[in-house]
């Protein structure tokens, strides 16, 4: 989506539409499954009514428990499905039927549904701040108690169909109690979990619809724009977690999810996916919805390097991932998009150049159409892409190590592009290998990264200073709207990826045997 200017826009719907309200949701359980949905109301003028449904599985606990726990767990899901349908006309004045929130629960949400929405306000230029988008009014005394259930030491894992989430399963397909998770499954997902062993039986899957009438504003020039979906994923995943009577949710957002998109500005793209709004979550899961649950992303400790590094030993699943959202209803790599690229560079240390063609069909490396995404992947442009990109630090130490495998060869017309741009920081880089690292490097066309991918060059660690400002961990950023920043590409040191290979985020919530698991992985 493109950036446009549609602040009076913004002011016309909120004056146009007072309110949006959650009227209420009805659900019905089945030999076939569990049905649900929701009924949302524009200010009298547009009525919405989407829909889940889960199908039955033979390890779902009985009906009758199912049933007692559905209306906290379904109330909440529909909390976090209305922002979708709020954000078409961002009517001032959201009210809440079904159920009463306290107000740690309205500050909750507001920040929830504000920060989620960073990117849709950014890309529409619409001025507001968190006091001020939205007022919530609960118009009920029914407050729910936290769901009380008794869960076995069993694992979901939310599967998308992309490298993180084939690593999390990989790693932890072989313990008792694991179960797939997938929301709307597609070719990527459901040919994943084949991969590693699972099949329809064995795994959750879940339809979940949006009303056409909302596509249908969208297409008359209401608002519309990006919407947290993982913060969905989060609460469906709760859902599922309690009437499978399984514990442990095991996500696979990794500590780059926490970089910014827009430098100096609390924008990002995958706020839902991050440190803080994960920890966010589990507090309120624990004290208003089911402490028993124990939501946690397996691969926070790693960057997108590490990740890379451990999928690539993995090549059964090259046939099948995909990460692209332009190419997801195709199953297909479109190949001009900053996902199709970012994931392109992270696999070049790993990959050999005729593997990566065959992957993605082309050599993204040599299309030099690509220029302004990769400038964006890079820094060099003053944001990111919002898509779910890693940090631009990653990027700049997966392309430095390109170069260097290439040696003495001709470089694609990126990589040409790229070094030219930061000549003396790609020599820094070349030279910072020593005689040690120079034994073992091969031409381009020979093995990659595996002969050599734990030796580290003396003196090339980074500190949190020398890392591009808004690499800056989370809590150290100003949430004040300030000026964009353009990144100083230029000034940057060479960025080796063994500094990445060897790094752990302490900021995580993994419970010790899955932290053992994880770090038995990298080690092995």
């Amino acid at each position: 989506m493109e950036k446009s200017n549609r602040q009076d826009k913004f002011l016309q719907l909120r004056d146009e539409y007072a309110f949006f309200s959650y009227e209420g949701y009805d659900y019905s359980y089945s030999v076939h499954g569990l049905d649900i949905r929701f009924y949302f109301n524009l200010a009298d003028k547009y009525r919405f009514s989407p829909t889940a449904f889960i199908p039955t599985k033979s390890f779902f606990i009985p009906e009758h428990e199912i049933m007692d726990l559905l209306p906290n767990l379904v109330f909440h899901l529909g909390l976090i499905e209305l922002i979708s349908y709020w954000k078409a006309a961002c009517p001032p004045q959201l009210i809440i039927k079904p159920h009463a929130l306290t107000p740690d629960q309205v500050t909750w949400w507001k920040k929830c549904w504000f920060n989620g929405l960073g990117e849709f306000f950014y890309l529409n230029s619409i001025s507001t701040d968190i006091d001020n988008f939205l007022e919530i009014k609960v118009a009920s005394d029914d407050q729910l108690d936290p769901v009380q259930c008794s869960l076995k030491p069993d694992v979901i894992v939310p599967v998308g169909g992309g490298k993180d989430s084939v690593v999390t399963l990989e790693i932890l397909r072989k313990i008792p109690g694991v179960t797939p998770l997938i929301v709307n499954p597609r070719g990527a997902s459901v040919h994943s979990i084949f991969v590693a062993g699972f099949g329809h039986a064995g795994m959750i899957g879940i339809n979940r619809s949006i009303d056409p009438l909302l596509l249908q504003l969208n297409a008359e020039g209401f608002l519309n724009g990006h919407t947290p979906f993982s913060a969905m994923l989060a609460f469906v995943s709760i859902l599922t977690a309690v009437i499978s009577g399984k514990k442990y949710i095991a996500l696979s957002n990794e500590s780059s999810a926490n970089e910014t998109t827009i430098p100096g500005l609390p924008v990002n793209h995958q706020y839902s996916k991050t440190y803080e709004f994960e920890e966010d979550f589990r507090s309120y899961v624990n004290t208003w919805i089911c402490p028993e649950v124990n939501y946690f992303s397996f691969l926070r400790p790693l960057n997108e390097i590490q990740i890379t590094s451990l999928f690539t030993r993995y090549p059964n699943y090259f046939p099948v991932f995909k990460s692209c959202n332009v190419g997801s209803k195709t199953d297909s790599w479109c190949g001009k998009c900053a996902k199709c690229l970012f994931t392109f560079i992270m696999l070049a240390p790993f990959v050999k150049p005729e593997q990566l063609i065959g992957i993605f069909h082309s050599d993204l490396l040599n299309d030099i159409t690509l220029k302004p995404i990769l400038n964006q992947l890079t820094g060099i442009a003053s944001e990111k892409p919002f898509e779910c990109v890693g940090t631009i630090a990653e990027v700049n130490a997966a392309l430095q190590e390109t170069i260097n495998q290439y040696g003495n060869n001709p470089l694609p017309s990126l990589l040409h592009y790229y070094a030219g741009l930061n000549p003396v920081v790609i020599a820094r880089s070349r030279s910072c290998e020593g005689t040690e690292a120079e034994a073992t490097k091969q031409p381009r066309t020979e093995p990659t990264l595996s002969d050599r991918e734990t030796k580290q060059p003396p003196g090339t660690h980074l500190t949190t200073s020398q890392l591009p400002r808004h690499s800056v961990p989370r809590n150290d950023i100003t949430h004040k709207l300030t000026s964009s920043q353009t990144h100083q590409f230029t000034s940057s040191p060479p960025h080796h990826l063994t500094t990445f290979l060897k790094a752990w985020d302490s900021q995580n919530f993994l419970p010790p045997h899955f932290e053992e698991l994880l770090k038995g992985a990298l080690n092995g």
